[in-house]
């Protein structure tokens, strides 16, 4: 019988599955308790029914191991032949639904485990908080020679003999450079205690020291996995060769070839069993073993997450502390303005005239006609 679909392959190997286990036990029984009752022919077609029962099983293991795909030791279900998988935090991006395949450099010649991944973007976030750090310290540098700049300008005497309510308006703004570099210079100590401080500080202590535990620990269960999964390869192999092994025997008495043929495949049956055995509990451990990996993958990559949106929201509030110290730096900045704005409002040419006058007026008293 050939499968004409997937679905009737499926029916096969279960209907081989039921077969191996119903008959295994008969064919045990038969051969082991009551050998000597049996005549040639019979014991012979018990034989081929039981190295047909072990090789249905052994086809049954492989085409569910073929059902599945191994990659880098980690198993996952071959695309469309099971149902979907449900993500575990629907409709959330989270970091515990997208990171459990291994990715390839960019050169594609070594591949990096996905928790890898997750462990890099907490390195860059880390980076990236120290470059912000840096960046305000930058600023802070600008402030800092602003305010000196604009201190040491309003001290300059250029224009300092205008008269009037024109020099009144122009001592008061250079009153309000100075009045300004003051409110720089606190901008700028602000900025370095409330925004560049917190930002240098933030998970100083120990973080890529826990990021190691984590790594390791990951790291100790994927190699856990992969060395389980040697095991099991080499148990199925033993398994193969066993079952080869006990195909040749049941040929050779099939065609009478030794004395020793009945006694050789009772040998090769309990080898046969054994690696069997063998094989299903080198399958379980890898199970347990891969389905402790993914608890611990699932765990510690919510954690991550979790350190992540703590670093965002502590970054976006100090950013946001920034912005409203540069609003109240703008405020300050305008009120010192408006005095400024006032006098060069009230400045009256007519006025300054009259008192420029005033002051240094030579005499009232026009020139006349000169009498004969």
């Amino acid at each position: 019988l050939r499968p004409r679909s997937k679905h009737q392959e499926t029916c096969f190997v279960y209907a081989y599955g039921e077969m191996s286990v119903c008959l295994l036990p008969h064919c045990l029984k038969y051969i082991i308790s009551t050998p000597l009752l049996l005549s040639s022919s019979d014991f012979s077609q018990i034989c081929y029914l039981f190295y047909f029962s072990v090789r249905s099983l052994l086809s049954v293991i492989s085409v569910f191991l073929l059902f599945s795909l191994q990659i880098n030791c980690v198993t996952f279900p071959l695309p469309g032949e099971s149902p979907e998988q449900q993500l575990l935090k629907p409709n959330e991006w989270s970091y515990c639904d997208y990171f459990w395949n291994d990715k390839k450099d960019p050169q594609g010649t070594t591949s990096v485990a996905g928790f890898e991944v997750l462990l890099q973007k907490q390195l860059k976030g880390k980076q990236m908080q120290k470059e912000m750090a840096e960046f305000i310290h930058e600023r802070i540098k600008i402030e800092e020679e602003y305010a000196k700049n604009l201190s040491k300008l309003s001290l300059n005497p250029l224009a300092a003999q205008e008269e009037g309510t024109l020099g009144e308006a122009w001592t008061q703004l250079k009153k309000s450079l100075h009045d300004e570099a003051e409110v720089h210079l606190k901008f700028s100590s602000k900025l370095h205690t409330e925004v560049e401080k917190p930002l240098l500080t933030f998970r100083c202590d120990n973080f890529k020291k826990d990021l190691k535990k984590y790594d390791h620990h990951i790291a100790d269960l994927r190699k856990q996995l992969a060395s389980r999964y040697t095991s099991v390869e080499k148990a199925r192999k033993a398994l193969a060769d066993r079952q080869k092994d006990l195909e040749v025997k049941t040929q050779q008495l099939e065609i009478k070839l030794s004395n020793k043929t009945e006694e050789d495949i009772k040998k090769a049956r309990r080898k046969s069993t054994q690696a069997g055995d063998d094989l299903m509990r080198c399958v379980d451990l890898y199970n347990q073993t891969q389905c402790k990996w993914f608890e611990e993958m699932v765990t510690t990559s919510m954690e991550l997450e979790k350190l992540e949106v703590e670093r965002i929201e502590w970054i976006q509030q100090h950013l946001r502390q920034y912005t409203t110290l540069r609003h109240e730096t703008d405020m300050f900045n305008q009120s010192m303005v408006e005095p400024v704005d006032q006098l060069l409002q009230n400045v009256d040419p007519a006025k300054d005239r009259e008192l420029w006058v005033r002051e240094n007026n030579t005499g009232d008293v026009r020139p006349v006609d000169m009498d004969i």
